[in-house]
């Protein structure tokens, strides 16, 4: 089987750092699949956080994921501090990928990489809404740090 073959930014405008506590660990004593999704999550989350918003109001519309890529370089371990870098990429009228770099903050070994694809939501109609102007302005300005 192929693998999946994904190029990074040269620069992310957003960075955090998140801990992998022992219910992020798998059987095989590394972070389980399940949980980078999570950690990823936890990453889009402060984000919106740092624009503003949240994931629930972004003035006005909701996001949510329409879909996710993750490729995985190395093992991350209980205790580790991951350091989150993200930044947004291809927009469309409706939304936008968050792409992201998860590295161990002590060594600066990559774990992942990957993007989100986050879309905006009318609540009420329950349907995709363009990004507005104000939100699509400030997603540009990260993308240009």
């Amino acid at each position: 089987m192929a693998r999946i073959i994904f190029e990074l930014p040269e620069r992310f405008g957003f960075s955090t750092e998140l801990q992998v506590y022992i219910s992020h660990v798998n059987q095989g004593g590394h972070l389980d699949n399940a949980q980078l999704l999570s950690l990823v999550s936890e990453a889009r989350v402060r984000f919106f956080r740092a624009l503003g918003y949240t994931e629930a109001d972004v003035a006005g519309l909701a996001t949510v994921v329409g879909d996710m890529l993750a490729q995985y370089k190395s093992e991350a371990f209980h205790g580790e501090t991951l350091r989150v870098q993200m930044t947004p990429q291809d927009f469309n009228r409706y939304g936008c990928d968050l792409v992201f770099c998860m590295t161990d903050v002590a060594t600066g070994r990559e774990v992942a990489r990957g993007k989100t694809g986050v879309v905006f939501i009318d609540r009420k109609a329950r349907r995709p809404a363009p990004i507005p102007d104000a939100v699509r302005q400030a997603l540009q300005a990260v993308a240009a740090r």
